[in-house]
């Protein structure tokens, strides 16, 4: 016995009719959500597509110096290239001489090394007057640098349309005129101890927020409605001014004759200002006001969900209120915490305008050197690589994030 199959109004089974209907509202919520995925697209996703590419790929030497890069491709390194590559250096500078380019060369053999800029745009224009060879002898005659291993080492780096140099500058490493990997001069070597001030500062004030927000969401979660709103809209103030104006703000209260330093002196803590400003302490805590409700706020929306029958249960079983809050309460907020702090560790990595304001040199972060590298080097492949690692070491915590919450989530369940 078979069942006839079920109709719509208009003719078509109503399996049919369903699968179109379910269909179109596909296609109308993918429409609906298509510009924000384009905007996400456009100045998130592509910029950081570009940041990788600048921070690995170096074309542009190898386009201008097209005979140095094919001279170049069997070089040992061991010794002096023949005879045949300072003719294409010299052929492919006096191109460049012609085309205006010379200073481009230069630019990308400083970052290798330090002054050579100005000996190629001179050898540049000295070989404009040179028509014959022998170009070896010739070019050791311009300027001794070219009779140096470590010289054309340099070259052959460069000519290198992929390119580990500005990854490794960047954590003070360099090869060496033998291609060996080394460590950069002391004299030279500045972004490790960046790198390990940004991630030291970043800390203190992921951990400050911590001790400051854990206790006031705590409050805000137990306390009624009411007044829990209210003290949430105090909170919330920071995100109603700008970033500049709370910078601004703490730059007077920290001032030598500030608000903070007059009140310390008043109370005859010190008997001269301390030294506030343009240091460490206003930096951090500067960071830590802006930063406080980011770690708070997730650490509160976790809170919330927690039933506090729990604890109730717990006492009831006879624990006391500090082995019930630590071994039942605390462990519930864990993925809260994780998820504030890791919030707030990574907008603090990219702080530039605090640390300018407020702090002095030594208190510089990684964004300093990349504003650096391309307001006053315009070297972007070292910005672009500066903030690659920015980039891996957000990765690595994301991932350790996870690996956090998978694990506590593995306990409670």
């Amino acid at each position: 016995m078979t069942v006839a199959a079920v109709l719509t109004a208009d003719g078509l089974p109503l399996k049919v009719k369903l699968r179109r209907v379910e269909r179109a509202r596909k296609i109308r919520a993918t429409l609906l959500v298509l510009p924000l995925f384009l905007f996400i697209a456009v100045s998130f996703v592509a910029p950081i597509v570009v940041m990788l590419r600048n921070a690995v790929l170096d074309p542009k030497f190898s386009t201008i110096m097209p005979l140095t890069t094919e001279a170049l491709e069997g070089w040992s390194g061991a010794n002096l290239p023949d005879e045949a590559a300072f003719a294409a250096l010299a052929a492919d500078l006096k191109q460049a001489q012609t085309d205006k380019t010379t200073a481009f060369v230069g630019k990308r053999l400083n970052y290798d090394i330090s002054g050579i800029r100005s000996k190629v745009i001179a050898t540049g224009r000295k070989l404009e007057k040179l028509e014959t060879g022998p170009y070896r002898d010739s070019l050791i005659a311009i300027d001794p640098i070219w009779g140096e291993v470590a010289t054309w080492a340099a070259v052959e780096r460069a000519t290198h349309r992929v390119t580990s140099s500005y990854l490794l500058n960047a954590v003070d490493l360099e090869w060496n005129g033998a291609g060996d990997l080394v460590n950069t001069p002391v004299e030279r070597a500045v972004y490790r101890a960046v790198f390990v001030r940004t991630m030291g500062i970043a800390l203190s004030v992921t951990l400050i927020t911590l001790v400051l927000g854990f206790p006031l969401a705590y409050l805000l979660a137990i306390l009624p409605t009411r007044t829990a709103n209210l003290l949430m809209i105090l909170v919330l103030i920071p995100f109603w001014t700008s970033l500049l104006v709370r910078t601004t703000a703490w730059f007077v209260l920290l001032q030598d004759h500030g608000i903070v330093n007059d009140a310390i002196q008043f109370l005859h803590l010190s008997d001269h200002p301390l030294r506030l400003i343009f240091s460490r302490v206003g930096t951090i805590a500067a960071m830590t006001h802006i930063q406080l409700p980011f770690t708070l706020l997730p650490i509160y929306s976790v809170m919330k969900t927690i039933s506090p029958s729990y604890v109730r249960a717990a006492r009831s079983l006879g624990a006391g209120p500090y082995y019930a809050f630590w071994r039942i309460y605390f462990p519930q907020t864990v993925p809260g915490i994780a998820a504030g702090c890791l919030l707030t560790f990574i907008l603090c990595l990219g702080y530039y305008i605090t640390p300018a304001l407020v702090g002095g040199p030594t208190d510089q972060m990684v964004s300093s050197l990349v504003a650096l590298s391309i307001n006053q080097e315009n070297n972007w492949g070292k910005a672009s690589a500066l903030g690659a690692i920015l980039l891996m070491a957000t990765l690595v915590l994301y991932f350790v994030y996870n690996r956090l919450v998978g694990i506590e989530k593995m306990k409670l369940g």
